[in-house]
């Protein structure tokens, strides 16, 4: 006999997870389905193992540079083998948390693939779904009344640099690296691909990085992808754009890879990190079996996540946009609500933080200065250099901005963009601004304590009427 549910997910990553766990709180039967292990990429392989390791390159970078602060700490000594059972044990108390919610939330878990396997005569609508277990038992067969499919994405490969594990590397072969090489080249100037070299730039790699694009951080405000370069260079990392790789001249020898451009030029690392995007996770997961639109690789959903069949729902990296864990989750609760009749508000993508994990940091929210010329909005723009902020000298990281866009003729703010120490805090406060179409004489004349990071972030809100105290 089929085991029927209100609802049923394939994917445990964040966007499936918190999907569930909202189901589970409005009474709905869930089970999610899941082949690898709760958490997914953000949690395994993604957002939580790379900070960690950002972490500890902070340390160790803060460390050697102790005696600007007055301490001598005698010679920093790395020893990555602890950096990574740290990682790994982070990575474990997480994911036992996840567990322990899925438990409490009475959510029941299917540990195999699952597959939609369309229309049947137990469920009409949105289909049955078939499980096959990884311990090899039998196949199970569940009817929900509605899906979600939430099964993320892997690294994206390219031609002649397909992941080996030991010479050339994917974000998730990086992660388990048992030295720090001593060179290597990363492919792809996006946020994967700086927040790896700053990293392995703090640990002592010499690291280089080709950008097929014009400039690295290309979704980014122009000005912080031209200051995340200068300060990237300023700490030794080579970096070139317009970075056309000729695949047949890639050559792998015992220790090291040469890669060749376009334009002749040859760079040759230890190793190589290919961060050039990621593909969607939509194979053998039944979609053949369902009215589903995929585009160029990804489900299409409406506002409120739904695809074409309106009982099937998918969220997260699946569907392309704006690939974050914060982004998934929300999606995941969008979707639930949605089907539980309980919808609020669709997902704002414009007031969604994007955040890069680098040194510096670099946050944004809402439109790039690009962006808003393109539309023909008339605008007026603040920057605030952290340089006139007391903080950030007390802090001893005073390079980087606040930006702050606004439109001229409303004054409310249409972007935040940050670049410098705490950034990816500092953007909570720029993201809600933008949450509540706030103005920049609000942002502006909010009381922010003093002395702290936050200052810059209203005095570059004062700054585009010319009333800036500090500058």
């Amino acid at each position: 006999m089929a085991k029927t549910y209100d609802l049923v997910i394939l994917g445990g990553g964040i966007g499936g997870y918190t999907a569930a766990i909202r189901a589970a709180q409005l009474g709905l039967k869930t089970a999610i389905i899941e082949k690898e292990k709760l958490g997914g990429t953000c949690l395994h392989k993604g957002c939580i193992p790379t900070k960690a390791l950002l972490r500890s390159a902070e340390v160790y970078r803060t460390v050697k540079e102790a005696a600007a602060y007055g301490v001598e700490a005698g010679q920093a000594e790395l020893h990555f083998s602890r950096v990574q059972a740290r990682k790994d044990k982070i990575v474990h108390t997480l994911y036992n948390g996840v567990r322990s919610l899925i438990k409490k939330g009475d959510i029941d878990l299917f540990e195999g693939t699952g597959r939609l396997m369309g229309p049947s005569l137990f469920s009409p609508t949105a289909g049955a779904v078939s499980v096959e277990m990884n311990d090899g038992t039998e196949n199970i067969m569940i009817v929900p009344k509605y899906v979600i499919i939430a099964t993320g994405s892997r690294p994206k490969s390219l031609a002649g640099l397909q992941p080996d594990g030991s010479l050339i590397l994917s974000s998730n072969e990086a992660l388990e690296i048992k030295d720090i090489p001593a060179s290597i080249i990363i492919v792809g100037g996006g946020v994967i691909g700086i927040e790896w070299a700053s990293m392995l730039a703090d640990f002592g790699s010499n690291v280089s990085i080709l950008e097929y694009g014009q400039r690295i951080l290309p979704s980014e405000d122009e000005t912080i992808s031209k200051e995340m370069e200068r300060q990237l260079q300023k700490r030794g990392v080579q970096i070139v754009v317009n970075a056309e790789i000729v695949p047949d001249k890639i050559v792998k020898q015992p220790g090291a890879v040469s890669i060749e451009t376009a334009d002749g030029k040859t760079f040759t690392a230890e190793k190589v990190l290919v961060a050039a995007g990621r593909t969607a996770n939509i194979e053998q997961i039944g979609l053949e079996n369902a009215e589903i639109k995929v585009e160029n690789g990804f489900i299409q959903v409406n506002e409120w996540m739904q695809t074409n069949e309106p009982h099937i729902y998918a969220v997260g990296d699946v569907i392309g946009g704006l690939q974050l864990a914060h982004v998934a989750s929300y999606e995941g609760k969008t979707a639930v609500e949605h089907m539980a009749g309980k919808a609020g508000e669709a997902v704002d993508y414009s007031a969604v933080p994007r955040c890069i994990y680098s040194h510096p940091e670099a946050a944004s929210a809402g439109m790039t200065e690009q962006q808003a010329v393109s539309e023909g909005i008339d605008i007026k723009v603040g920057q605030f250099p952290f340089q006139a902020a007391g903080k950030a000298l007390v802090y001893g990281e005073a390079e980087g901005f606040v930006k702050v866009i606004a439109d001229a003729r409303t004054d409310d703010v249409l972007g935040i963009h940050i670049i410098g120490p705490h950034a990816t805090e500092l953007i909570a406060e720029a993201a809600l601004a933008r949450m509540l179409n706030a103005s920049g004489w609000e942002l502006g004349t909010m009381i922010h304590p003093h002395p702290s990071l936050s200052e810059a972030v209203g005095e570059a809100a004062l700054m585009m009427d010319g009333k800036a105290i500090h500058f």
